[in-house]
C-alpha cells in the first residue's frame, strides 16, 4: 500500500524574464490526468505559465528551468469541493466571516489544492463582503456555494426558515455566476423540506448544481425520498460517508451494505461528495462502500478550524485514506480533479490541457499543475482514524482502521 506526500516545489512562480525554448519542463514523471486518458511516464513543458505540451522525451535543451521528476506523480492542480474559507475574527458569526473558517491561502498552496470551493459560508445578504474581503484577494482560486439562508452559515440564521429565500439567492447567483457555481443548504434542523426546496428554485434559476449537508431531525429524514423526490442529475450529496444518529445512512449497519437505492441513485446522476469534516466520516460506512465498488463522485476536506486539527487533516491526507481503503490511484487522482471541475461546471479546470492560466493572476503561475510522491511503505503498518479523539458517539466504537503501508500524507 501507499502513501501521498505533496513534493513542494518553488517553482510555480516563473519568472517573467524570457528564455528561449520553454520556460519549464518536467521530466519523467508520472502523468495521471484523468480527462485525457493520461496515465504513463511523461514530460510537461511550461511557457509563459501555461501548460503547452505533454508528451514523451522533451527537448529540454534551451528550457530556463528543467525538474527531475522521477519517481514523483504529477497531476493537474487539485480541486477541493467542500471548504470554509470566509474567516474573520469574531467566533460569533461561525464560519460566515468568523473564527471558524480558514484562510484558503493558509491550507491550500502547501498541500497542492489550486481551487477551493466555498461551500455555504455565505448568503446573498453578505455575498458582497465575501467577495471583496477573501476572493477577490486570495492567491488561491477562490469559487462559491451560496447558502440558501441569507444570514449565512451561522446562529439563529440556519434555523430561521424565513431567511430561506431562493429567488434572492438565485439571483445572486446569476449576477456573479463566475465565482457562484452551487446553492448550499446546511444545518436546519427539523422535518421541514423547506431549505431544500428554496434551495432547488435558487438553482434552477442560475442553472447551478445544489449541495446538501442534510442537517438533522429525530426520526431522520429519508435520504431515498431526496434523492428521487426532489434532487435532480448533478446535485450533490455531501458528507456521503458520515453516520450520524440524526441522518440516515448509505450503507445499512446491519448488513453492512450499500442500500440498492443509494446506487440507483449514484445511477441517476446524484453527486456523491465526501465531505470529510470533523465528525461526518466514518470507515464503518466508507470501507463496505469503497469495497463493494460504491465509490465517491469527489473526494473533499469540509475543511474548517477544527476539521484541520482532527483526523482529517488535508486533502492528499484524505485521498491517502481512501487509496488505504483499495480505492484505484486514477479514481482518486479523477475524485480530485475532473470530476469536481465537472460537478462545478468548469471545465477548464481540474486537467493538464487547455493551457488554462487564470485571469488576475500576479505572477505567472502554474495553477493548473503539481507534483506528489507516492511512497510503497508496505513494510510497516500506520493507523489511519475516521475522526477525531474523544469522540463517544456509539456509531464510532471501531474508528481506527489498521493498513499495512499507509499512513497519513505528509505535506512537503
Amino acid at each position: 500500500m501507499y502513501r501521498l506526500i505533496w513534493v513542494l516545489l518553488l517553482l510555480c512562480a516563473v519568472s517573467s524574464v524570457q528564455a528561449q525554448g520553454y520556460t519549464l519542463v518536467i521530466k519523467g514523471g508520472t502523468v495521471i490526468d484523468p480527462k485525457n486518458n493520461i496515465d504513463a511516464v511523461m514530460d510537461v513543458a511550461v511557457t509563459d505559465g501555461k501548460i503547452v505540451r505533454v508528451a514523451k522525451d522533451i527537448d529540454a535543451r534551451g528550457a530556463l528551468q528543467t525538474v527531475d521528476a522521477r519517481g514523483l506523480l504529477v497531476v493537474p492542480g487539485l480541486i477541493d469541493l467542500h471548504t470554509h474559507v470566509f474567516f474573520g475574527t469574531d467566533p460569533a458569526r461561525a464560519y460566515d466571516g468568523g473564527s471558524a473558517s480558514v484562510p484558503p491561502d493558509v491550507f491550500a498552496p502547501r498541500t497542492g489544492v489550486t481551487t477551493v470551493v466555498d461551500a455555504g459560508c455565505s448568503g446573498w445578504k453578505d455575498f458582497p463582503a465575501f467577495k471583496r474581503e477573501v476572493i477577490e484577494v486570495s492567491r488561491t482560486r477562490v469559487l462559491a456555494f451560496l447558502n440558501i439562508v441569507g444570514g449565512g452559515m451561522r446562529s439563529p440564521y440556519e434555523q430561521d426558515l424565513h431567511e430561506m429565500d431562493g429567488k434572492m439567492a438565485g439571483i445572486t447567483a446569476r449576477q456573479n455566476k463566475d465565482i457562484i457555481v452551487g446553492i448550499k443548504v446546511a444545518h436546519y434542523s427539523g422535518p421541514e423540506w423547506t431549505p431544500v426546496d428554496e434551495a432547488l428554485k435558487a438553482g434552477r434559476m442560475a442553472n447551478i448544481p445544489v449541495m446538501i449537508d442534510f442537517g438533522g431531525n429525530n426520526p431522520p429524514l429519508s435520504i431515498k425520498e431526496l434523492f428521487f423526490d426532489h434532487l435532480r442529475p448533478g446535485d450533490i450529496f455531501t458528507h456521503c460517508f458520515g453516520q450520524l444518529s440524526s441522518r440516515e445512512f448509505v450503507v445499512d449497519t446491519l448488513t453492512h451494505t450499500v442500500k440498492p437505492f443509494v446506487r440507483e441513485a449514484q445511477q441517476k446522476g446524484i453527486v456523491f461528495d465526501v465531505g470529510y469534516g470533523e465528525i461526518s466520516f466514518a470507515f464503518s460506512q466508507a470501507i463496505p462502500a469503497v469495497k463493494s465498488g460504491f465509490l465517491p463522485n469527489s473526494i473533499s476536506t469540509d475543511m474548517h478550524i477544527r476539521s484541520m486539527n482532527l483526523a482529517m487533516r488535508d486533502l492528499p491526507n484524505c485521498m491517502s485514506k481512501f487509496l488505504a481503503m483499495g480505492m484505484d490511484l486514477h479514481d482518486v487522482i479523477q475524485a480530485v480533479t475532473w470530476n469536481p471541475a465537472k460537478e462545478i461546471k468548469h471545465e477548464e479546470l481540474g486537467s493538464l490541457g487547455g493551457g488554462y492560466r487564470a485571469p488576475g493572476s500576479r505572477e505567472r503561475e502554474i495553477r493548473s499543475l503539481r507534483l506528489y510522491r507516492l511512497q510503497d511503505r508496505r513494510d510497516a503498518a500506520f493507523r489511519l482514524r475516521d475522526d477525531g479523539p474523544g469522540r463517544e458517539d456509539p456509531f464510532r466504537s471501531q474508528r481506527d482502521c489498521e493498513a499495512n503501508g499507509v499512513t497519513q500524507a505528509d505535506a512537503g
